[in-house]
């Protein structure tokens, strides 16, 4: 999946793209963490490509990975700012329509957001370590993250996958952690969901609580189905610790969707 980059609302948005090798698959959109990129997802998304015979698209976004950075600083509506203006434009711009969103983490909750929407097309989602509120426990886990980047190799691993890697660590270390995030919730969007939601959690997520599961199956009134996954031996990154059980479950989505 070689990068390639879009112009999105004056910026450069770095994405790479798996053509589908099956006909009438949903395309794939896979939507990173809050330290991701393209090039983290490593060949995850081959693979599930491969598999599913969908189209598979992944993007880095703005200040991620090689995408242009951002010229504004975090606010606590970042999340809705690329559910509802950037992914749209960037669904546009590449011809995506009636996608299952594959996301992971804060990729997760954007996701959401985006399947939301009234016009929302979206035909599933796949949601791994979502986020739909704030709790103490993944602020602490944000706050030692930040000992962790000054005292590990974290920094210099990171700095592999982004131009930036302190406007990306940062960037979201710092948005989680201001007070106006507190109260930050996606809880009220989540009736707007009309299609089929997966839910991934591993057992030992050390961001991601079943308490956010149990928020999405309380509030996702009106989504067509939801299934909900707990994986053992498994911490934030599902797809990296689980692959072979996540694939599976990706590729049940897909042939549901159908």
């Amino acid at each position: 999946m070689t990068p390639r980059f879009a112009d999105i609302a004056g910026y450069r948005i770095e994405y790479a793209e798996h053509p589908a090798h099956q006909l009438n698959r949903p395309p794939l959109v896979f939507m990173h963490e809050g330290l991701g990129s393209v090039a983290m997802w490593r060949d995850f998304p081959q693979k599930v490509a491969a598999v599913t015979g969908c189209r598979t698209i992944v993007y880095s976004r703005i200040g991620f990975g090689r995408s242009s950075l951002r010229r504004a600083p975090y606010t606590p509506r970042f999340m809705h700012e690329e559910a509802l203006e950037i992914l749209p434009a960037l669904r546009r711009a590449l011809g995506v329509e009636r996608p299952v969103l594959v996301g992971h983490s804060t990729g997760a909750s954007m996701a959401m957001i985006h399947a939301s929407m009234p016009e929302s097309d979206v035909a599933g989602l796949v949601v791994m370590a979502p986020l739909t509120f704030v709790e103490a426990f993944n602020l602490d886990s944000i706050r030692n993250a930040r000992t962790v980047y000054a005292t590990t190799e974290m920094r210099a691993k990171l700095a592999r996958y982004h131009d930036d890697v302190d406007h990306v660590f940062f960037g979201w270390n710092d948005i989680w952690l201001h007070p106006d995030f507190a109260s930050w919730s996606i809880e009220k969007e989540l009736p707007g969901i009309r299609c089929p939601i997966v839910a991934i959690l591993g057992e030992d997520d050390e961001y991601s609580t079943p308490a956010q599961i149990a928020a999405i199956e309380r509030n996702a009134v009106n989504a067509a189905s939801f299934h909900d996954l707990r994986l053992a031996d498994c911490r934030h990154s599902p797809h990296r610790d689980q692959p072979a059980i996540v694939i599976e479950t990706i590729a049940r989505a897909v042939e549901d969707v159908n």
